[in-house]
């Protein structure tokens, strides 16, 4: 059955088929060989897009900034002190205006429902570039990803180290869900994801065969897996609660032992950025055990995070082709 994603938000993949997932993951694909090749298209030829960043990014703003022009499009970038959503505009009123000058959407910034007023009054294609529930741009890069080290992502055995309650950690199970993976989460108890979302994965999984397990045991939670996920352990504006997080998440570091407890040589690492893996980084010379990852993984053999982030740039590219031309 042929997919068509026109017109469609992009707001949290709770909202896609596992095939319409499959369809973006290989269009990105095959946008990325075309990259490689010198072979640029104008399927975003003389869309106009906004880009709304409330929290500053590296990787999305850059990805998206260079996808649009790669396919054509003027991609227009409004940071904090360029708007006024939900200070002295509504965000109903902000969507409508925008809406009426740009063909597609970009909103990266705090709350969900943000995005979520965006996507109701715009009358164009929005897209979650990062909110504090899900992060759908960065999981079809890492899908990406995977699919390039393994050729497959149903039954793949991915496990996600860390602080289970973030965005990061909600859009990964959402996804491995949705593609039928074996996927776990491995945390202390009191860090898994909301009740709710858990028991929408888990009926999402009786459909796809996935299999969803929640344990703070680290040589359990990794034993077998083909990929290991970590994430900071303090998100942007939390840097107050960084030696209570240490505290707690440096058991679930990831580390040389941790890659051999999988058991598996072809184990990769993944991680969505900015990672602390030194204390060359001012944070970390303040905060010493910060790092959730060591140097040793971090620029291991096992290491996929540069080839990962790169594909952030080809998945959101496929994402507003898929949703524009």
């Amino acid at each position: 059955m042929p997919v068509n994603l026109r017109g469609r938000n992009f707001l949290t993949l709770l909202d896609f088929t596992p095939e319409e997932i499959n369809y973006l993951l290989d269009l990105a694909s095959v946008l990325k060989d075309q990259k490689k090749a010198g072979i640029y298209g104008e399927n975003l030829k003389h869309k106009n897009i906004a880009l709304i960043f409330e929290k500053p990014s590296t990787r999305t703003r850059c990805a998206f900034t260079v996808a649009c022009i790669d396919e054509g499009a003027h991609p227009e970038y409004l940071g904090k002190g360029d708007i006024q959503l939900g200070k002295k505009e509504t965000v109903k009123d902000t969507a409508r205006v925008l809406g009426r000058m740009f063909d597609g959407i970009e909103f990266r910034g705090f709350k969900h429902e943000t995005v979520e007023e965006l996507a109701k009054w715009a009358g164009v294609p929005v897209w979650n570039g990062l909110t504090d529930k899900f992060h759908p741009t960065q999981i079809l890069a890492d899908f990406l990803t995977v699919k390039e080290n393994f050729g497959y992502l149903k039954g793949i055995k991915f496990a996600y180290m860390g602080d289970g309650r973030n965005n990061m950690a909600n859009s990964l199970m959402v996804g491995a869900a949705k593609m039928g993976m074996d996927f776990r989460i491995v945390a202390p108890e009191n860090m898994y994801p909301e009740k709710e979302l858990i028991e929408k994965c888990k009926e999402i999984a009786k459909e796809t065969g996935a299999k969803l397990t929640f344990t703070p045991d680290v040589k359990e939670g990794v034993k077998d897996c083909q990929v290991i996920y970590t994430d900071v352990w303090a998100s942007m504006g939390e840097e107050d609660k960084i030696p209570e997080r240490i505290k707690i998440l440096k058991p679930y570091q990831v580390n040389m032992n941790v890659i051999k407890a999988t058991g598996r040589e072809d184990v990769i690492f993944l991680h969505c950025l900015p990672a602390f893996h030194n204390t060359e980084t001012e944070l970390a010379k303040k905060f010493p055990d910060i790092c959730e990852v060591t140097e040793e993984v971090f620029e291991s053999k096992h290491s996929k995070v540069f080839d990962q982030a790169e594909n952030r740039m080809h998945t959101i590219k496929a994402v507003m082709v898929a949703t524009l031309a």
